[in-house]
């Protein structure tokens, strides 16, 4: 369950992963996301039951149109 806290000690305790269709084979830097929830988790796909960040639903658009628009630099 996904609460108020920004992170989730076990992210593998959380349902609906999925990882977007356009990250690579086998690069090993891939992002995973879970649907179904009222905030966003975040998880690296390498790590199942590691942590997971927790997102607004809005700040995770805000960064994902910025990421689009190419608006964060590295």
């Amino acid at each position: 369950m996904v609460t108020s806290r920004r992170s989730v000690a076990d992210a593998s305790t959380l349902t609906g992963w999925f990882k977007s269709s356009y990250s690579g084979g086998s690069q090993g830097e891939c992002l995973e996301v879970a649907r179904g929830h009222a905030a966003v988790p975040v998880r690296d796909s390498k790590a199942a039951d590691g942590p997971a960040i927790i997102f607004s639903a809005d700040g995770w658009s805000s960064f994902v149109t910025a990421l689009k628009h190419g608006d964060l630099s590295a």
